[in-house]
């Protein structure tokens, strides 16, 4: 009895188990459907999705390109062969129709005329796309006059002898199939100016670069002569304009420099040299001022003459074979310095003393500093003297300028005419090698 049992609640304990393994096949197989289920709505969803999006962009799209086909220039261009088609439907029935009242084996005529005016256009477009001669394209334009002239003399005469209409309707009526038979040419060849004009004209760059080269040529106008000669003695496309013009420029002017002349040098040079000048402005009036600076100095209300050593004329400025030549001149004699007066006036030149002339010793620009004196640094002296010896100034006034002696300035002309070579004349420009300079 007890075996009989335990194999009954082993049956039941299996069918358990078994039901049990069921079930969780069951779930799991549910789950798997569901799982399909929700990965297929996903790519559904997804797909969707992927199709809107495209429809948004083709209709962005769409938009964008009604957008640039609505340009100024497309509706232009667009519409007047619109206009123009209007018009040949216009007017080539009623020449149609009084061509055949007159007889039926004029038929081909209004459509010979009609398609002169037309072809004749197109010509009119295919000479200005290839350049021809002007001569070609207005030749072309009166052939289209003549046909589309005749074509509205037809349809005008056919408009006004049209019946049952009044005499006010007749008129207009034809004086309308005259006007729409010119319109379209008329129209088309407005189309065409305009198309070339365009083309012509360029972009901004283009405008820019034709202007400049108009006012080169009407500014320096010899140039350009010269230039357009350079270029037309050579081979076809051997030489540019470009490199003419600087050859040109150099023939005509003697310089490489574009816009420089000798008066744009000559004028250089005094502003160098007035630069110089205006850097030390003290350096100048010292030395023009030298005998009163030398002699007076302020002392309240009382001017005292300074005593100033008398020199004696060095024999290099007597001898000007010996010029090059640099002695120590003898040693200054002192001259006893006047009491002063107890005056509130300016006393000018020691009242009744006499002063001895006195001659200022040469200068050979070495051991003196720079900042002594007021005189003009050496790099400033070096520039002033060589502006004005390329300017053609005097030794005095250059030597006056450079706060220099005479002496040192001569053996600095002497040095730049053996460095450069022959000292221009006043007024004259002096052309300067890269390497001198």
């Amino acid at each position: 009895m007890s075996t009989y049992a335990e194999e009954m609640r082993v049956v039941r304990a299996a069918d358990a188990e078994q039901r049990r393994i069921d079930l969780a096949a069951a779930d799991n197989r549910r789950i798997e459907r569901e799982k399909a289920a929700d990965e297929r709505a996903a790519r559904l969803r997804a797909e969707r999705r992927a199709e809107k999006d495209r429809a948004r962009q083709d209709r962005a799209a769409r938009r964008a390109a009604r957008g640039a086909a609505l340009t100024a220039g497309n509706v232009y261009r667009k519409g007047t062969l619109a206009l123009v088609t209007a018009s040949a439907l216009g007017s080539l029935p009623a020449q149609v129709l009084h061509f055949v009242s007159i007889s039926p084996m004029l038929l081909p005529l209004p459509l010979a005329i009609e398609g002169a005016a037309w072809v004749m256009a197109a010509g009119v477009a295919y000479a200005d796309e290839r350049h021809l001669p002007g001569w070609v394209r207005w030749f072309l334009r009166a052939l289209v006059v003549a046909a589309a002239g005749f074509a509205a003399s037809v349809n005008y005469d056919y408009g006004t002898h049209l019946p049952g209409l009044s005499e006010a309707n007749a008129w207009a009526a034809g004086v309308g199939l005259a006007a729409v038979t010119l319109l379209g040419p008329v129209l088309f060849e407005i189309r065409q100016w305009v198309t070339t004009l365009s083309a012509a004209s360029g972009d901004a760059e283009d405008r820019a670069r034709r202007k400049h080269e108009r006012t080169r040529r009407r500014q320096h106008r010899s140039v350009a002569r010269l230039a357009d000669r350079l270029v037309s003695a050579a081979s076809f496309g051997e030489v540019s304009f470009e490199d003419a013009f600087t050859r040109a420029w150099e023939i005509e002017t003697g310089t490489a420099t574009p816009g420089m002349t000798p008066a744009l040098h000559r004028r250089a040079a005094r502003s160098n040299a007035a630069l110089a000048q205006a850097r030390h402005p003290s350096a100048g009036r010292s030395r023009a001022g030298a005998w009163w600076g030398g002699r007076w100095r302020d002392t309240g209300s009382v001017v005292t003459p300074v005593p100033v050593p008398a020199l004696v004329p060095h024999p290099a400025e007597s001898a000007p074979d010996t010029a090059s030549e640099v002695t120590e001149p003898p040693a200054p004699a002192e001259v006893p310095s006047p009491a002063p007066e107890a005056v509130s006036t300016l006393v000018i030149c020691g009242d009744r003393q006499v002063w001895p002339l006195v001659v200022p010793p040469l200068d050979t620009d070495e051991g003196v500093p720079d900042d002594k004196g007021g005189r003009l640094p050496t790099e400033a002296a070096a520039t002033v003297i060589r502006a004005c010896w390329m300017t053609g100034t005097t030794v005095t006034e250059t030597a006056r300028q450079a706060t220099r002696s005479t002496s040192y300035v001569k053996r600095v002309f002497n040095r730049l005419e053996t460095e450069i070579g022959p000292r221009p004349s006043p007024g004259q420009l002096a052309l300067v090698s890269d390497e001198a300079a």
